[in-house]
């Protein structure tokens, strides 16, 4: 038994709560009980306490949709000079990246993402990874650098017709594998989903093929309409919107996660809803790429499940979530609207979408929710309680503050220092890493 004591408590949407001189018990990998410190401490007198120093306390954050394969992009000099368009930075930063990794980049990739993850006080990733230069066994990596760092994390392997048959056979296959390796190990540290990329890049053949291989109905991991081009396609070769396509090819419902959703109609949103499928929105990658804004308050409102992602850009949920306010804001011109929103998608959404992947009840302190917290160096200069919390969220908090970090009950970071891995090590691996893969794109 372990107690996190003296904590100003923050426990998430669900409860709303904020306790002054809090605790949290925590029985192995779940809460057991959170409340007064004084009560707690008399409640457990034997459990090992982890002095929380008036830190604030709050539940673990969540990224619902994220490309780790991304990191060794940071300071690249991509060939291809600037791109002008969405399907101009696929062919000319994306694409090249990704054929050029190997396992070792993956892995290596993946190990300081889930550290920079850690740091930022995510605790629950949900990755859409692309490899096409080491397709077969990518997962594995992937999955490996998780269980080292301490990150829960669904993963899946992006299908995609861009390289050819053979290659989008082999991801086919990565995705049905691992999906069956997951299964095996039953646990809800580790969960997969079937990776798709975009419309565009995937022909009836291929969607075939997938359905035959998603022997155990897995739910799809897909990108929809991130740029207007993809939305162009779709009606063009199939006469329908790329939501309707995907709905007729069985790929949506409860348990797939669509991506972006920026260029979609008042219908499509109607489909989402009926078929319930997650939809998660990327507000920074979005702004990068200048595809433009997806309309979340019109999904809000719609009741559609609403998570909140970053898609590679940067690990920081909080700032994601910020980002995500001002967004709707500025597409609306109505500053009333996007604060509540914004907090929703991740303090209610992104736990919505964990609790269908992966089982358990994330993203909240509460009784039987799984024991993934983390304390803050945030000490507020004005009130902060039910009624103000929301604005601490959006104005004062970042996750650079995030000081100590419990993941499914495990200590895996305290005072900013990583506890499971050697991070000096690992960055240094990586400079090396990173530094030969920019000479082979280049």
């Amino acid at each position: 038994m372990q107690l996190i004591r003296h904590a100003l408590i923050y426990t998430g949407a669900e409860e709303g709560r904020i306790i002054h001189n809090g605790a949290v018990a925590i029985d192995g990998a779940f809460i057991k009980e959170v409340g007064e410190d004084s009560v707690l401490a008399a409640r457990y007198p034997e459990a090992e306490a982890l002095d929380a120093g008036g830190k604030l306390c709050m539940p673990g954050l969540i990224n619902a949709h994220e490309h780790i394969y991304s990191e060794f992009a940071r300071g690249c000099a991509f060939p291809g000079g600037p791109s002008h368009g969405f399907l101009d930075v696929l062919e000319k930063v994306w694409w090249p990246l990704d054929r050029a990794l190997s396992k070792e980049d993956i892995y290596y990739s993946a190990l300081c993402a889930y550290i920079e993850c850690i740091k930022n006080g995510v605790t629950t990733v949900i990755d859409h990874h692309a490899g096409y230069g080491a397709i077969e066994g990518s997962l594995s990596e992937i999955a490996k650098a998780a269980d080292q760092t301490g990150v829960r994390t669904c993963l899946c392997c992006e299908v995609s017709d861009r390289d050819g048959f053979s290659k989008c056979r082999k991801a086919i296959d990565e995705n049905a594998s691992f999906i069956e390796e997951t299964a095996r190990k039953n646990s809800s540290m580790q969960k997969a989903l079937f990776g798709l990329h975009a419309s565009f890049t995937l022909s009836e053949e291929t969607l075939q093929a997938v359905r035959r291989a998603n022997e155990s109905g897995a739910g799809y991991h897909v990108h929809i309409a991130e740029g207007a081009y993809d939305e162009k396609d779709c009606e063009e070769k199939y006469g329908c919107s790329i939501v309707e396509r995907f709905e007729k090819e069985g790929i949506l419902g409860p348990s797939t996660i669509a991506a972006h959703c920026i260029h979609i109609s008042e219908k499509d949103m109607g489909i989402l809803k009926d078929t319930d499928t997650m939809v998660v929105h990327n507000p920074e990658s979005n702004m990068n790429n200048a595809v433009g804004s997806p309309n979340v308050l019109a999904m809000y409102d719609r009741g559609i499940t609403l998570g909140l992602g970053t898609d590679g850009y940067g690990q920081d949920m909080l700032r994601s979530m910020q980002t995500a306010a001002i967004l709707q804001k500025y597409r609306h011109g109505e500053p009333a609207r996007g604060t509540g929103e914004a907090e929703s998608l991740l303090f209610s959404g992104n736990p919505e979408i964990v609790r269908r992947i992966f089982g358990v009840s994330a993203g909240n302190l509460k009784e039987g929710a799984a024991a993934d917290i983390i304390l803050m160096n945030y000490a507020p200069f004005t009130p902060l309680n039910e009624n103000t919390v929301e604005s601490h969220l959006l104005f004062g908090l970042t996750g650079a503050l995030t000081d100590t970090v419990l993941i499914n009950g495990r200590l895996v970071m305290q005072g900013r220092k990583v506890l499971t891995v050697d991070e000096e090590a690992i960055d240094r691996e990586a400079r090396k890493l990173a530094e030969g893969l920019w000479q082979r794109i280049r």
